[in-house]
């Protein structure tokens, strides 16, 4: 369990949702989704899975006794594991699916050739800036202009060294290494980072920009990415680029990038001006390197992000080889969305509550916070420098900055769709810390602590109806023991990759002011979800969180550790093999990497929906390498559970509550006619004629 960025930048705690690589993943026969941005799972007992690639997986399938309650389908695990701000077309730009199946990327729109050159659609993804201002929050620009290169990608928190090493060199004054340069861990940490197999380790120590060929010699993460070509010379295409290189290769760390809500709908250009039968809602989504470099700007400061959110991963000359194979071998979405726009709080809030929850006072009712609220107009004098990144929002007052434009465009819609958003209430538009310590205990109060959420999830529901269900995280144990009183190094070490921003019941009042509840539910990766596997005792429904640097976050993350996670390497099962998938928000997986040109953007509320993310769904009863193009986001995988368990909604306001989508596969198979709607997922799985084609 790596620093949940670097022991050295521990204030960088941001993660996208969505998720975000979400990934559903089975055992013995059972589900799982990726994305994330984030990842699922379920089992039965008695069902062979196929022989999987023939390279290493992670998840083993054991036979599981079914001790749960009845389900709809034979699904009785479901296993979520959640990564980080990765999108669609930054893993899956370039992938070609078996059967001569339909998809939407990158490659099958001719925006970039399979060796990862301009295509011959390429004028498709071509990135814009405004050139005018009236002085207020633009969702679309006034007037606009192609830029002539692009912005000029940054370094941006990437980090220096593999995270193991820069971890040792934080430890140095104490000489106890973590992990040796050739792999092997240090005597204190006999199982390395004990979130990934022992034979990964060597992952940790590589990727860093002082470890390029042509070694970057900044003092800081920050400036120019020079390892990508054309960033030099400045003639990078202003559109999608290939990430990797000879200076850059599939296993290094790249620059972070921006998102937030008011970022993320500005970087959409959306407006009914622009829409067609295949676009109908008028996103056109060619803003994000000029968001990226004005909106925190201030007058005479060079940008800290730049044109890294047009990166792109290419599977055809050997990128992402694992994600690639499980798509291959499973079922994959190309049309799966973050829920909720924002930072991984706001990401991780869909997937738990399905809905964002606001800020409140501790009978529930709607608070104000003291400060942090945000002012997306632009400063005088500046194009689109943000007044403020704040926190908050009170989303149903059109007074509000930004808000107006906003409604505005959901009102022109050719859909009823209002912005769902409270009366007098304030709603987190970026990471915002939980308001219980991970013992349980009350935070102080301040303009960046969500108060306890009152709100119901998931879990509520789940024990409402005696089904058992727990989340497991990185770095759980040794973060709890910490805020305990321990102070041991080992403990010290491995607290740091523990996400309690990326918990979304770290924040309900109903789970962490019960120390049952917390034990019940609240669990560890390598102390619980492993020996759970072991011993054939999971819950019905899990939800994994990697360690920080497992997540695939961009900055602290790769992807190519994002792969390596592999949740059964606790013990091995001969004859037996799975697979991990995940997202990323946000963005992606959920990104860091925006959907370039993504299919369709439904916009249900003010809050969301936001940008593709790769979602997987692994299962002996999804197996042949399916393309589903049904619109669903992360709520989609609470609906499922609510499906296959029999359950009820989460509350009379959460996302659950939207309708399946009806969709016609000659007339446009990846936009609903009956707007807005998200699919249960139950499209991808064949479980047998009663539950329709596959």
């Amino acid at each position: 369990m790596l620093p949940q960025t670097s022991t050295r930048r521990n204030s960088r705690l941001k993660m996208i949702a969505g998720v975000s690589v979400t990934a559903l993943l089975g055992l013995g026969a059972v589900l799982l989704p990726n994305g994330a941005e984030r990842g699922a799972l379920a089992a039965t007992p008695s069902v062979l899975l196929p022989q999987l690639p023939p390279f290493p997986l992670p998840f083993p399938f054991p036979p599981l006794p079914v001790k749960q309650s009845s389900t709809v389908t034979p699904i009785k695990h479901v296993i979520y594991v959640i990564a980080e701000n990765r999108s669609f077309d930054n893993i899956y730009a370039t992938y070609r699916p078996k059967n001569g199946q339909q998809i939407w990327n990158l490659l099958s729109r001719g925006i970039v050739n399979a060796d990862g050159t301009p295509g011959r659609n390429f004028a498709r993804g071509q990135q814009f800036q405004a050139t005018s201002s009236n002085g207020v929050f633009a969702l679309s620009p006034l007037t606009k202009a192609p830029y002539a290169a692009m912005p000029t990608p940054t370094l941006n928190s990437a980090q220096a060294l593999g995270i193991g090493l820069e971890l040792d060199a934080e430890l140095a004054p104490d000489h106890v290494v973590f992990v040796n340069p050739n792999g092997t861990p240090g005597p204190l940490f006999p199982n390395g980072d004990p979130d990934l197999p022992l034979k990964d380790q060597i992952t940790l120590t590589t990727g860093g920009f002082a470890q390029a060929p042509s070694p970057i010699t900044s003092t800081k993460a920050s400036g120019p990415d020079i390892r990508i070509p054309g960033v030099m010379t400045n003639t990078l295409p202003a559109g999608p680029f290939q990430q990797t290189s000879a200076e850059l290769p599939y296993d290094a760390y790249a620059g972070d990038t921006i998102h937030q809500l008011f970022q993320m709908w500005q970087m959409s250009d959306c407006s009914m001006h622009n829409a067609t039968f295949e676009n109908p809602t008028g996103c056109v989504h060619d803003l994000y390197p000029f968001v990226a470099v004005t909106n925190g700007t201030a007058p005479g400061s060079a940008p800290g992000d730049g044109g890294q959110d047009m990166a792109f991963f290419n599977m055809q000359t050997g990128d992402a080889p694992i994600f690639k194979a499980l798509a291959d071998q499973y079922a994959i979405s190309d049309n799966f969305h973050q829920a909720i726009m924002g930072g991984s709080v706001t990401g991780h809030f869909g997937i738990a509550y399905g809905d964002n929850p606001f800020f409140a006072n501790s009978n529930g009712t709607p608070g104000t916070p003291t400060g942090g609220i945000t002012n997306p107009n632009p400063q005088v004098g500046t194009l689109n420098t943000y007044v403020s990144n704040g926190t908050w929002v009170m989303c149903n007052d059109p007074t509000q900055p930004g808000v107006a434009p906003i409604q505005s465009y959901l009102a022109s819609l050719p859909y009823r769709v209002g912005p769902n958003c409270a009366a007098n209430s304030y709603y987190p538009i970026r990471d915002a810390n939980p308001g219980f310590a991970v013992t349980g205990a009350l935070e102080p109060a301040n303009s960046g602590t969500m108060p306890p959420i009152t709100v119901r999830h998931i879990g509520d529901e789940l024990n409402a109806n005696n089904i058992s269900w727990a989340f497991y995280s990185g770095g759980y144990n040794s973060a709890v023991a910490v805020a305990n009183g321990a102070t041991d190094i080992v403990d010290a070490v491995l607290s740091t990759g523990y996400c309690a921003i990326c918990n979304p019941f770290q924040y309900s009042l109903s789970t962490m002011s019960d120390p049952n509840q917390r034990a019940a539910h609240l669990k560890d990766i390598v102390g619980d979800l492993y020996p759970a596997i072991a011993n054939n005792t999971l819950p019905a429904v899990s939800f994994v969180k990697m360690d920080g640097a497992l997540q695939g976050h961009p900055g602290s993350g790769k992807v190519s550790l994002l792969e390596e996670f592999r949740p059964g390497h606790c013990r091995p099962h001969p004859g037996q093999s799975g697979t991990v998938c995940r997202n990323r928000d946000h963005r992606h997986l959920r990104r860091k990497r925006w959907p370039v040109r993504q299919r369709v953007h439904s916009a249900a509320r003010l809050l969301g929906d936001g940008p593709r993310i790769p979602l997987l769904v692994i299962s002996p009863f999804s197996t042949g390498g399916r393309v589903s193009h049904t619109y669903t986001d992360q709520v989609s995988v609470l609906k499922f559970i609510e499906r296959n368990w029999r359950l009820g909604r989460i509350s009379n306001r959460s996302r659950d509550n939207l309708p399946n989508p009806i969709q016609i596969e000659e007339l446009n198979p990846w936009v609903p006619l009956n707007m807005p709607a998200i699919g249960d997922l139950f499209d991808m799985f064949n479980f047998g004629p009663e539950f329709g084609p596959f």
